[in-house]
């Protein structure tokens, strides 16, 4: 009995002591794992992302170009990423997601334990389960952007998750959490980032308008971006497509009928690719790009902490003028025209060697001007090896308007084949406003990037004789004032022309057959340094010396400063600035840039009127009148317009006017050596007139663009000035009493 008695006591003291142990060891755990989940709360093993980080991921925000109706003309990006807020979300998004990702979202906290504990279990036995929630999956992407390879490193990558969770579900709405979540994620290709971004790369849509099926694609890619890629694996895509349909269905997202429908139908995908060659305007985003860091340096724009803005991971949002149908109808027109033109080029040359004699330098500049010659050169190759590798036939992609073509050739011959090339480039803007409404830059920017509207300059021509006549019809000469039209020496200057409307003829007659001899007479008369000085004032920024010469353009200027100064001629004599930017909002929708563009008054109202007048009667008639012609446009309503032909069609050009829409067009080689051999292509009114003239029926014919049919408004105080040439008497014409008028004072003078 004792012996008994002293074994019970002896388990009752073990008892006791392995319970104390036991709650030692519990509360030992407990305690441990506090002090651990505390150091991880506190960053000791890694940093945790703060609040401003969960609302503002740093991660790369692409910059995002919107056009007056509020389209994406395109993106500039690091990482190809536009946020959304919760209302931007297609319902379907939301329910394939849950449906999917994790049903119980709206039970629990941020962890789910029970699949938590679920998904170890399977684990441990070989059958590797997902357990993590939605919010854990926006956890990691938030802090990391990446899954951790070495499973020390996932495991504490874990807890962090799950602290970073259960954070996000304290302080933000279930609704907040499942926006940042598609706002995080990576959708694979085209380095795409973001729901948005996703949308309109993989179905050309926003997300707001995802149908059940396309919401279907996108969450099933979010199981493996490659595995189950539409584009890759459209198979594979298919499948787990289908899958994610049946989970809504499921869930009770989607009825049987429309399970039964969505499956039924293909993937219908319409990849649209982000880049700056890809889409509407892509010179025209090259370009602003550039403005844009421009006025952010001279302005010292910064972000909050002082450092600069980068448009490529700041997701700044850029409002432009720029009007998505007016751009996509630009560039239908030249590639309309131009097809046909380069046509008609092509048959020139097709039996001529356009590099025979002195023309042969034009291939050695080209050839130390590409890429590849700068390479080799760095490369430390010699000039003799350099010229070899040029005349060695290597793989090419060549453009052609009926797209690329991949073919074999040597270096020197695709310089060849595009130095042959027409090149053609066409801004349009509203004068009143200065909002520049379309920019086709060049003919393709995949092949050719330059910018022939800002960037590149040309010899104007004829386009410039409206500015000589503006100064002598500024200082009192009338329309119908005649000056002789016959050649003449001015000093060691001898214009050459032709005679067209008599001798005498009238300055607006001289105007509207493009005269140079009357022309060369009337700069002799007004003096060059005032035309310089009003060509300068009228936003032409080039160089424009002060030589008699420039009355017939013997100078050269963009299309961009040429458009901006005859918009001075339809905006009763103002010049205000073309404008490329309306604002810039940072990604928080704050305004951090708005544009104020600079205005002058460079004309007398009255005279900038008598302008636009002699302006509609080169349409009317005179050199531009092939814009009433069916095939070039057919235009019936109020415009005029100025041609321009550089010496051997080096150069061809069209400057055209409508009471709320100015237009230029400029059609050249690379090098003005290579041109037409003759004006029935080369002028201005066959090789650039024509792309206005298609251009402005397609806007035109565009009921929601609402422009005005109607004719040029008269100046605010109506005309003093008599612009009928038929209400004067028989004059000689070759009076030089023209009194000097300046804007207080206007007198009528024939």
């Amino acid at each position: 009995m004792k012996r008994e008695s002293k074994k019970n006591k002896l388990t009752q003291e073990d008892v006791s002591r392995y319970t104390r142990n036991f709650w030692k060891f519990l509360i030992g755990i407990v305690v441990f794992a506090s002090l651990f989940l505390g150091a991880v709360r506190i960053g000791l093993f890694g940093q945790l992302p703060s609040f401003e980080d969960l609302e503002n991921p740093r991660s790369n925000l692409a910059s995002e170009i919107l056009t007056d109706d509020q389209k994406v003309l395109g993106t500039y990006y690091v990482h190809n990423r536009s946020n959304v807020k919760y209302s931007e979300l297609s319902p379907h998004l939301v329910h394939a997601l849950i449906a999917t990702e994790d049903k119980r979202f709206y039970n629990h906290s941020g962890i789910d334990y029970s699949r938590t504990v679920t998904a170890i279990f399977y684990t441990l036995f070989g059958n590797k389960q997902g357990g993590s929630t939605i919010t854990q999956q926006l956890a990691l992407n938030l802090f990391s952007e990446r899954r951790e390879r070495n499973k020390v490193r996932r495991v504490m990558q874990k807890f962090q998750e799950w602290i970073t969770a259960v954070r996000l579900e304290r302080n933000y709405t279930k609704e907040e959490i499942i926006m940042m979540y598609f706002n995080t994620v990576d959708f694979g290709a085209y380095n795409t980032y973001g729901i948005k971004s996703a949308a309109r790369t993989y179905f050309d849509t926003t997300p707001d308008k995802l149908t059940a099926e396309q919401a279907a694609v996108l969450v099933a890619m979010l199981k493996g971006t490659y595995l189950y890629s539409p584009i890759k694996f459209p198979e594979k895509s298919l499948l787990r497509r289908n899958q994610v349909l049946i989970n809504m269905h499921d869930e009770n997202f989607l009825s049987s009928e429309e399970l039964a429908k969505a499956k039924e139908k293909p993937l219908g995908l319409k990849i649209r690719i982000s880049n700056y060659g890809e889409g509407l305007a892509p010179y025209f985003r090259a370009v602003l790009k550039e403005e844009i860091k421009k006025e952010f340096q001279r302005l010292s724009i910064t972000k909050p902490d002082g450092s600069p803005y980068d448009l490529d991971k700041d997701g700044l949002r850029i409002y432009t003028p720029i009007n998505y149908n007016m751009q996509q109808y630009a560039e239908e027109a030249q590639k309309e025209w131009m097809q046909t033109l380069q046509n008609e080029f092509d048959k020139q040359w097709k039996r001529r060697n356009a590099f025979a004699g002195e023309k042969a330098k034009l291939l050695e500049t080209g050839m130390k001007r590409s890429d590849r010659y700068r390479m080799l050169k760095n490369e430390g190759v010699s000039e003799a090896d350099i010229k070899k590798a040029f005349n060695t036939k290597t793989p090419m992609t060549l453009f052609t308007w009926k797209g690329n073509i991949d073919t074999v050739m040597t270096p020197m011959d695709s310089i060849k084949y595009n130095k042959l090339l027409l090149r053609n480039a066409m801004m349009a803007m509203e004068p009143q406003t200065g909002h520049i409404k379309a920019w086709v830059g060049g003919i393709d920017f995949e092949h050719f990037k330059y910018d022939q509207v800002k960037l590149g300059t040309r010899q104007v021509g004829s386009t410039a004789k409206p500015f000589t006549y503006a100064v002598a019809i500024d200082n009192g000469y009338s329309p119908c004032f005649s000056v002789p039209n016959h050649q003449r020496s001015y000093g060691n200057w001898n214009p050459r022309g032709t005679i067209q409307g008599g001798d005498p003829i009238t300055l607006k007659n001289a105007l509207k057959y493009s005269q140079n001899f009357a022309s060369a007479y009337v700069i002799n008369e007004v003096g060059a340094a005032s035309v310089a000085a009003l060509t300068k004032k009228m936003g032409v920024t080039s160089n424009v010396p002060n030589y008699p010469s420039i009355a017939l353009g013997a100078y050269e200027a963009s299309v961009f400063d040429m458009v901006g100064a005859y918009s001075a001629f339809v905006n009763n004599g103002t010049w205000v600035e073309p404008t490329m930017i309306l604002r810039i909002e940072d990604k928080n929708g704050t305004s951090i840039y708005e544009k104020a563009p600079k205005v002058v008054k460079a004309l007398n109202s009255e005279s900038a009127y008598i302008m636009v007048d002699m302006l509609k009667s080169a349409v009317d008639g005179g050199t531009g009148s092939r814009l009433r012609r069916k095939e070039y446009g057919g235009l019936t309503y109020p415009l005029g317009g100025k041609t321009g032909t550089t010496n051997d069609n080096s150069d061809a050009w069209f400057i055209g006017i409508t009471p709320e829409l100015v237009a230029g067009v400029w059609t050249g080689a690379e090098d003005r050596g290579i041109s037409f051999s003759n004006m029935q292509y080369g002028q201005g009114a066959a090789a650039a007139l024509p792309v206005f003239g298609l251009f402005m029926k397609k806007v035109y014919g565009d009921k929601e663009l609402k422009y005005s049919k109607g004719d040029f408004a008269l100046p605010p105080g109506g005309m003093t000035r008599e612009m009928d040439c038929s209400q004067y008497s028989k004059y000689d014409g070759y009076s030089t009493e023209q009194p000097l008028l300046n804007e207080d004072e206007e007198r009528l003078s024939f």
